[in-house]
């Protein structure tokens, strides 16, 4: 915070960083996130919301990186492929470099994933072109590429 503030903003410099810390403490945000929560309780103090933004951080205690890392990994578990998280990230103000950087970790590992939430949805492999065609539909709404449809489904 600068020294040149007058006192009452000095104030609301610390009760919005009080706001973006408890934020910060109860899951990661991303940056844009933290921003739009802050807006909504203090309105006509964007100029400190920004700045208490980039003091977190700078102090790393709200990194859109570490965010990512973390949806990505709750999401995959709950079944999402990389197409959607894709989506989903953008929307979420996160820079899209950053997100493919994150969904190429050789450790997602997301055609293994789509066969793991394939046969967790639909128990036997498919019989005839319609129950194919049921299944590649769920898969592509799950966020699964092409690619790695085809892969788990010639298994």
């Amino acid at each position: 915070m600068h020294e040149t503030q007058a006192p009452d903003q000095a104030a609301t410099y610390r009760q919005i960083r009080w706001s973006g810390m408890d934020l910060l403490a109860r899951r990661e945000h991303s940056g844009w996130e933290l921003e739009q929560k802050l807006v909504q309780r203090y309105p006509d103090s964007l100029p400190l919301i920004e700045r208490v933004i980039h003091d977190l951080q700078d102090e790393l205690l709200q990194s859109d990186q570490r965010y990512t890392q973390a949806y990505v990994a709750m999401r995959r578990r709950k079944g999402y492929g990389p197409h959607r998280l894709m989506n989903e990230l953008r929307e979420k103000g996160v820079d899209s470099e950053m997100v493919v950087e994150e969904l190429n970790q050789p450790e997602h590992e997301w055609a293994e994933q789509a066969g793991l939430v394939l046969r967790k949805k639909f128990k036997a492999p498919a019989s005839d072109f319609k129950e194919r065609s049921k299944q590649m539909r769920f898969l592509q709404y799950r966020g699964f590429s092409h690619e790695q449809i085809r892969e788990v489904l010639q298994s």
